[in-house]
């Protein structure tokens, strides 16, 4: 079983760890803009990266979406999308206060499906049901071409790593 720190606790992951080179698993989440659902099929053609975040409302996950808001505008063609339980009303607020434009901000908080399928759910202790901090890339092809699971809550991803395989 997978796990990620959070603190002094090591939590376990729901669902199976994605690798770099396999087809990207589908899923479906809910986007806060307009509630409509977001799939693998939603990107179809473009490259993305998705970045998953346990809660926009905590200061990593905070300057992560707002950093990747930034490089999004950098990226021609490429469309970035953050994902977390956040309930679809509490991103949007987020985003409006935060001046985030540029990312799609979409909730798990339906089924879980984005959490299992790339092996993200917290399950037990003080995150139950969270995600943890990942970041994937998915080309065109809908393979993956960058996969990073972050080790720790608390942890920025490898931004850089990110970016250059989104480019």
């Amino acid at each position: 079983m997978a796990t990620v720190k959070f603190k002094d606790t090591t939590l376990t992951l729901l669902g199976n760890e994605v690798k770099v080179g396999q087809a990207a698993p589908d899923f479906k989440v809910q986007k806060s803009a307009d509630m409509s659902d977001y799939t693998l099929a939603s990107g179809a053609g473009k490259t993305r990266i998705i970045a998953t975040v346990p809660s926009l409302d905590t200061p990593v996950c905070d300057l992560e979406t707002k950093r990747f808001n930034d490089e999004a505008s950098k990226l021609p063609g490429v469309e970035v999308v953050c994902i977390s339980m956040d309930l679809p009303f509490a991103q949007k607020r987020w985003c409006g206060a935060s001046n985030v434009d540029k990312v799609v901000t979409a909730s798990d908080h339906r089924e879980a499906s984005f959490g299992k399928n790339y092996g993200l759910l917290i399950s037990g202790g003080p995150l139950d049901r969270v995600l943890a901090r990942a970041v994937f890339v998915i080309g065109s092809d809908n393979k993956l071409k960058h996969v990073e699971y972050v080790g720790s809550i608390g942890e920025h991803p490898n931004y850089d790593a990110a970016l250059a395989a989104a480019k």
